[in-house]
């Protein structure tokens, strides 16, 4: 296996992490959005949105997996103030392209972000995660993080998706 590592988006990763996440939802979740809502994440606004993801800085971290010379996944976390004052440090995408699934990708960008977070200054992270999507829900679980019982629905404009709240430590340690 070649090297695999996690390090920071920059701008030239914007074209990938548009793939993967293009590609990868289209795969998993094609039953649970509509075809318009999977097309949008090809569009020049949603590369605008993930470049400038990319160039927020603090308190936002977009990171990529790499296994070689190969983007093979990437992770957008952030820690904020929330509504009532209390920090929040949330997951808001982590995906690894299913072929290259299987081989610590998910577990190292985990990791990496909740390091990230932790300089922060946050301790307990969160998720939101599709109920359908019991393979990331189970990525989770592995990685010591719970449902706790905090739900959402989301509409899609053609009808909408439930969600489950994980959450857990950010003291992580890719595997």
């Amino acid at each position: 296996m070649a090297l695999a590592s996690v390090r920071p988006a920059v701008d030239t990763d914007v074209d990938e992490i548009v793939r993967i996440q293009a590609e990868t939802w289209r795969l998993v979740y094609a039953d649970l959005l509509p075809p318009a809502a999977l097309d949008a994440l090809t569009s020049e606004d949603a590369r605008g949105t993930w470049q400038d993801a990319v160039a927020a800085g603090e308190p936002y971290h977009v990171l990529v997996a790499l296994e070689g010379e190969w983007t093979v996944g990437f992770c957008a976390a952030a820690h904020y103030a929330g509504q009532d004052g209390l920090a929040i440090a949330e997951i808001s995408t982590l995906l690894v392209e299913p072929r290259w699934g299987r081989r610590g990708h998910g577990g190292r960008l985990l990791a990496a972000a909740g390091a990230a977070l932790r300089r922060a200054g946050s301790r307990e992270g969160r998720a939101w995660v599709p109920e359908a999507d019991t393979a990331s829900r189970r990525f989770y679980e592995r990685a010591g993080w719970a449902a706790d019982g905090a739900v959402r629905t989301l509409d899609t404009g053609e009808g909408t998706v439930r969600e489950v709240r994980h959450t857990g430590t950010l003291d992580l340690q890719a595997e």
